[in-house]
């Protein structure tokens, strides 16, 4: 099955300022999450993020803040209990999500997404964990539960379906 951007919400778990240090490749993880983001507004995907105890760790990096639509604040793990499928966009039912702690609360809101009905794409390459063994077995454990694990490049090509697509330069520049 092919994502559809159309059909799509990006979702970013959690790429906070304080908690990005700790994360193994944390930068790399938060610029994929915000080219994830840029592509998606470029395609007019809409983008969630959601903060864990924001008060505490503080918000998401700005990059990735100024390009969500919404963030959710929250203090369970996963997502979902905090208002998160009341946030999404109604009718769209394919949710591709990155973002962290791959084995901590991106698990487990994907997991829920699953339970409620949605199709879920995980970014391996946008999602961290503190280290890498954690995040190697969440995306393992998300792939038997149904999940696909997908990179950057898959989700770009795939909302973009043809390269006669009028963003296809600006988004190729963007992966290169």
């Amino acid at each position: 099955m092919l994502m559809k951007a159309e059909q799509s919400t990006l979702l970013l778990v959690d790429v906070q300022e304080r908690l990005m240090p700790a994360i193994s490749q944390g930068a790399e993880v938060a610029n994929r999450c915000t080219s994830l983001a840029t592509i998606a507004g470029l395609l007019e995907v809409p983008v969630v993020g959601t903060e864990q105890l924001p008060e505490k760790l503080g918000p998401n990096v700005e990059s990735v803040r100024e390009l969500c639509d919404v963030t959710v604040g929250k203090h369970h793990f996963d997502a979902c209990p905090d208002g998160l499928i009341d946030q999404l966009p109604e009718g769209r039912q394919q949710i591709v999500i990155g973002g962290c702690e791959t084995h901590v609360c991106m698990l487990q809101t994907a997991l829920s997404l699953l339970d409620a009905g949605y199709k879920v794409w995980v970014v391996a390459d946008a999602t961290g964990s503190r280290n890498d063994f954690d995040r190697d077995v969440a995306l393992d454990r998300l792939h038997q539960s149904g999940a696909r694990i997908v990179t950057t490049e898959m989700v770009a090509f795939e909302w973009m379906v043809h390269c006669k697509h009028p963003r296809f330069r600006d988004i190729q520049a963007l992966i290169k």
